[in-house]
């Protein structure tokens, strides 16, 4: 008897153009959850501002070249917030219609700009991290816009409570 495969939810909203301008939320898990990227301090809080809490590994900061890159390769698309975690990433990027000489140019969709950086940032680690899929939400109202930023920001302060973060220890 043949075994069938599980089939892969699609959480992508359809119909939806992935390249219209707008803010978008980006979620990046690194494979079977594991702390790749670095370290929280939480004992930091009181000592450092919070976006010093996490304490890069040599793989984070090559993620975090990576993702400053983004703004660079795509002239439409502005990295506009982020935070690197020890096994997934948030970013807000926000794509933008440019006009070039008189013709509007179109951004690549955000499922081509997360795949070019996973892409990337795989080739200068040397090996894949990544979960297969990424986690994306349209930005709908400047409430949820600011909502989202305060979420980014307070991360590394809640890093405990994160429903990403494991006492597990792999040896």
């Amino acid at each position: 008897m043949k075994k069938e495969l599980p089939v892969r939810k699609n959480i992508r909203l359809q119909g939806y153009d992935y390249s219209s301008t707008g803010y978008y939320f980006i979620t990046i898990c690194v494979k079977n959850r594991k702390e790749l990227l670095g370290n929280v301090d939480v004992g930091a809080r009181i000592a450092r501002p919070l976006d010093t809490m996490v304490e890069l590994s040599e793989t984070g900061a090559t993620v975090e070249s990576a993702i400053l890159q983004i703004g660079e390769k795509y002239e439409n698309v502005i990295l506009d917030k982020y935070v690197i975690m020890p096994n997934h990433i948030h970013m807000i990027l926000a794509l933008k219609q440019k006009d070039s000489g008189g013709r509007a140019m179109r951004a690549p969709t955000i499922s081509t700009i997360i795949n070019q950086f996973k892409g990337y940032a795989t080739k200068q680690i040397g090996f894949s991290i990544w979960q297969k899929l990424y986690y994306d939400e349209i930005i709908q109202s400047e409430q949820a816009y600011r909502n989202i930023w305060q979420y980014i920001d307070d991360n590394p302060a809640k890093w405990a409570r994160d429903k990403y973060y494991s006492t597990q220890i792999d040896l």
